[in-house]
C-alpha cells in the first residue's frame, strides 16, 4: 500500500504497548518498528498514516485512544559524544 500524498513512501511499522518479551517476539515476526508508542493515545493515532501497519500488544486500532497522553520514546544518537 502507498500513501496518497506520497505514492513512493513505504508503509511505516508502528508497535503499540509492547513491553518485555512480547516486544522481542514482535520484532522476530514483523521486523524492527519505525515507531514505538508506549500506549494508544491521540498522538499515536495521529502518527499513523494511510497504509501504515500498526501492531498492538493489546487492543486494536478501533479502540478509543486513552484520554491521557503517554511519553514519547527518544533514542540516543549513534554518536554518544553529540
Amino acid at each position: 500500500m502507498t500513501n496518497d500524498t506520497n505514492p513512493s513512501r513505504r508503509p511505516a511499522l508502528h508497535f503499540v504497548g509492547f513491553r518485555g518479551d512480547e516486544y522481542s517476539r514482535a520484532i522476530r515476526v514483523f521486523g524492527p518498528p519505525d515507531f514505538i508508542h508506549v500506549g494508544w493515545d491521540s498522538w499515536a493515532k495521529l502518527d499513523v498514516a494511510e497504509g501504515d501497519v500498526v501492531v498492538f500488544a493489546r487492543g486494536t486500532f478501533d479502540d478509543p485512544p486513552s484520554a491521557y497522553g503517554f511519553p514519547d520514546i527518544y533514542e540516543a544518537p549513534d554518536d554518544q559524544s553529540a
